[in-house]
């Protein structure tokens, strides 16, 4: 079963940015963070779908390399 959640770490490393601008990014209006207590956890699936709204991806246009 693959994990529904990543810790801001993980995100970190994924992006590879450092830890302290992850935890920038979950203070953004739209970013995809859910506070449980003092944890942040980023749900997946809705980190991918940010990550491509902001980078101006869209599925229906083709960008040239």
């Amino acid at each position: 079963m693959e994990k529904l959640t990543m810790s801001v770490q993980e995100m970190a490393q994924i992006m590879g940015i450092s830890k302290p601008k992850a935890y920038k990014l979950t203070h953004i209006h739209d970013f995809p963070a859910i506070r449980v207590g003092r944890k942040i956890i980023i749900p997946v699936e809705s980190f991918q779908r940010w990550l491509k709204r902001a980078a101006g991806d869209n599925e229906n246009t083709e960008k040239p390399l």
